[in-house]
């Protein structure tokens, strides 16, 4: 099989963003779509719907709302790279380029977490764009290696991945619960 050109999504933030997740690079179904996580299989809309307290079943810009109003945003290490599959071990090496994300993160004073879904992100990103982070910058912010939502990760059940990216927790602005006691019915006249 003859590797592809290919070229990620832009990156999906407010500009408030607390946490940014980075994966390596799309998927195939991801990059047809035009949708971060779009392979019906991967876990991560149900673990952030679980984690920031939305429903995983909205449409596709109602979660990425949802998401950006709970502090998440989310990008890519690789913005383009060859790959001769879906998977990241498909991509071939030294054929990528990083997004610029060393200038990204430095304009973004509110960001506090990155994240990387998966070890080839965190590969990525150490290789490609740690080099380039001003020492302050590197000091202000958290960087979590977290296990893949892939489903090529079995490993991880939505269990267990629960409790590794429940770390982020601390990051998120969700909203609170409401714990206000509505009023009573009012009664019916005769």
């Amino acid at each position: 099989m003859s590797a592809t050109l290919l070229r990620g999504l832009p990156p999906q933030a407010a500009p408030d963003c607390r946490v940014l997740v980075l994966g390596s690079m799309p998927g195939a179904a991801s990059l047809a779509a035009a949708r971060y996580y779009a392979h019906p299989r991967n876990r991560f809309w149900p673990l952030m719907g679980a984690l920031c307290g939305f429903d995983p079943a909205l449409d596709y810009p109602l979660r990425l709302a949802a998401l950006q109003a709970a502090g998440v945003g989310l990008w890519d290490v690789i913005g383009t790279c060859e790959r001769r599959g879906s998977l990241d071990a498909d991509i071939v090496r030294g054929s990528e380029v990083a997004n610029p994300l060393t200038d990204w993160l430095e304009a973004r004073p509110s960001l506090r977490a990155v994240a990387f879904n998966g070890g080839k992100a965190a590969q990525a990103f150490q290789r490609h764009v740690a080099p380039t982070l001003p020492a302050g910058l590197a000091a202000r912010l958290v960087f979590h290696a977290l296990p893949s939502t892939s489903p090529a990760n079995a490993a991880f059940g939505v269990e267990r991945l629960a409790k590794s990216w429940g770390i982020l927790k601390p990051c998120l602005r969700v909203p609170a619960p409401d714990t206000s006691v509505p009023d009573p019915p009012v009664p019916e006249r005769p």
